[in-house]
């Protein structure tokens, strides 16, 4: 198989990362194996809450774990609610702009060491976050873990018909490009599925904004 990309040594994904999260890297694009390339909507992050992550938010009931946190525009959010929150990103630059906006947020991996395991009410994987690992249902079974008995795990999926997969994905912005490393992505349609391979069931799903969200407790 050919791959179609620009030239360059790699470099650790976050690196990439933190240049898009500072507005270095304006053109930030995630490259596939097959050469598909999809633009990071990194506007979207740094900008306030939109409508549809407001109406997701609306279900969070607090304490909150923000996995993956991003520049914290959720976290910030429910900040302006009175609801405690706290981002976990394994980016630094990304915790100290979720800080900037006034959030709590910490360094640290979904699969190691979380602040408060298993005492969160809601975890949020939004923004295509059950991508992380590539592997969506040990994601989904270590969100189980991290919220209490009762818990709700709110995440973000793709359309209906768009098809689960698993990828093998890179940064890129002109010739800098970053080391492959896994993606996933879930459709609206399987999630049922691959949430009860993970423990949780399905309780909602909803449609906001071309965007769909599913609400998942643990069975």
């Amino acid at each position: 198989m050919t791959v179609l990309a620009p030239a360059g040594a790699p470099v650790a994904p976050g690196v990439l990362y933190a240049r898009g999260l500072t507005g270095r890297s304006p053109g930030l694009v995630i490259r596939h194996a097959d050469g598909r390339t999809v633009p990071v909507p990194l506007d979207g992050w740094l900008g306030a809450a939109s409508g549809a992550d407001l109406h997701v938010l609306d279900r969070a009931v607090g304490p909150v774990l923000d996995v993956g946190c991003g520049p914290g525009r959720h976290v910030a959010a429910l900040g302006r609610r009175a609801v405690t929150a706290l981002g976990i990103d394994v980016s630094p630059e990304a915790v100290r702009a979720t800080r900037a906006r006034g959030g709590a947020a910490a360094v640290a991996c979904v699969f190691s060491c979380v602040p408060a395991a298993g005492r969160w009410r809601t975890a949020l994987l939004l923004d295509g976050n059950v991508g992380i690992g590539g592997d969506p249902v040990a994601l989904l079974r270590r969100c189980g873990e991290l919220v209490v008995r009762d818990g709700t795990v709110l995440v973000e999926v793709d359309a209906p018909g768009s098809g689960t997969r698993r990828a093998v994905v890179r940064l890129e912005d002109g010739p800098l490009v970053s080391r492959w490393f896994a993606w996933s992505s879930v459709a609206a349609d399987d999630v049922a599925g691959i949430a009860a391979d993970a423990g949780l069931r399905l309780t909602a799903l909803h449609h906001e904004e071309d965007r769909w969200f599913a609400d998942l407790a643990r069975a």
